[in-house]
């Protein structure tokens, strides 16, 4: 028992050395990325804007042409979420995206936004999407509810689908850093190469995880 409370108490938003920089590790970006501007050129800023133009050209094309002045909001969750994501593989800070309560917070509202806003100005586009176009007529009330719940589980499944991809990673990092526990001293290089291969794979989990879910809350929007 008292392992299993040792291997999830890297995702306690509680434990802290010396000072808690647990929620501290959400509020950094907001301070960092604007500063950032006021400096010359650097790899740091020539990698930001990269990001931000292939990630433009991702979604710009699938948005209409009255919804594009959102895709601001867009690439602000991406780069959020993505630093949330990597500030979790900094020593003794917690991934606040490991959490139910700030995934769902950040899915929720979007969802209920653009939902609200298409039912109330654009209804009968909203009523087409329950019955795809050639469904049968006797299937027409069982796609209606299938296509409802589907509507309904979307803020719930983009802030699971988060939330444990983000525990998933960081709960293998820790099974594979106690093993220099059990095997012996010699089995500690093979350990080591084997953690920096899983860091580099988290890395790339975090930016893929954070694109998966600002494209598809775009999608969502494009069907309003």
């Amino acid at each position: 028992m008292s392992m299993m409370t040792n291997l999830f108490s890297v995702f306690d938003p509680t434990t802290s050395v010396g000072m808690s920089f647990n929620w501290l590790a959400m509020t950094l970006g907001l301070l960092i990325f604007p500063t950032t501007k006021l400096v010359g050129s650097s790899r740091i800023t020539n990698m930001y804007m990269m990001l931000f133009k292939s990630l433009n050209k991702e979604i710009s094309p699938i948005l209409l042409l009255e919804n594009k002045v959102t895709y601001i909001i867009f690439l602000a969750l991406f780069f959020f979420i993505l630093w949330n994501n990597l500030m979790g593989l900094l020593p003794f800070i917690f991934t606040p995206t490991s959490h139910l309560v700030i995934t769902l917070s950040l899915a929720l509202p979007l969802w209920l936004g653009y939902f609200s806003y298409g039912w109330i100005y654009n209804f009968k586009n909203m009523l087409a999407h329950l019955t795809p176009q050639g469904t049968p007529a006797f299937l027409s009330p069982f796609m209606v509810v299938i296509e409802s719940v589907s509507s309904l589980i979307r803020p719930g499944t983009l802030a699971i689908r988060l939330m444990a991809n983000m525990i998933a990673g960081h709960l293998l990092l820790t099974l594979v850093s106690e093993t220099i526990n059990i095997f012996s001293f010699s089995s500690a290089v093979v350990i080591v190469v084997l953690q920096i291969l899983l860091i580099i794979l988290e890395v790339a989990v975090a930016m893929i995880q954070a694109y998966v879910l600002v494209v598809l809350s775009v999608l969502y929007v494009s069907e309003i």
